[in-house]
């Protein structure tokens, strides 16, 4: 088992050096090119939440990325300093007819996004000992362990 750590700034782009550093690991793993695509957008969203929900864009805080490497799979922990509320418990599909029709407010789906691009997501008791902690684990597929 190997451990990468990053701490980022709590600024718009820096999600990338998270998703990128992610990509990184899960192509030297040997995942797909597609779930590589998958697992950096994840990622991103992720980082991009604990930005704006957890730290409110307070840039005095950071985004903390701790990418846990397994021989089968990539679990990805995205931590932030908990300036916002706590993490919503469910996550619902997103009313699209409604935002398209202006009864909802845009926004809302990050959540719904990630997990449908990663095989587990859910938010875990923060390391930290506050914030919120968002856990993310991709599983390499026996066709990718093969090449």
């Amino acid at each position: 088992m190997r451990t990468v750590e990053l701490k980022i700034p709590c600024e718009a782009g820096y999600e990338k050096v998270a998703m990128r550093m992610a990509g990184e690991l899960a192509g030297r793993m040997g995942f797909s090119p597609e779930r590589i695509q998958d697992l950096e957008t994840a990622v991103a969203e992720a980082c991009i939440n604990a930005m704006e929900h957890g730290n409110q864009f307070d840039v005095e805080t950071k985004v903390f990325v701790v990418m846990t490497v397994h021989e089968d799979r990539l679990a990805i922990d995205v931590a932030d300093e908990g300036r916002g509320g706590k993490p919503p418990t469910e996550v619902s599909a997103p009313d699209l007819e409604a935002q398209v029709n202006g009864l909802l407010p845009p926004g809302g789906m990050g959540l719904f996004v990630i997990k449908s691009l990663v095989d587990e997501a859910e938010f875990v008791p923060p390391d930290l000992g506050t914030g919120s902690q968002f856990r993310m684990v991709i599983h390499l597929q026996q066709e990718e362990k093969d090449q």
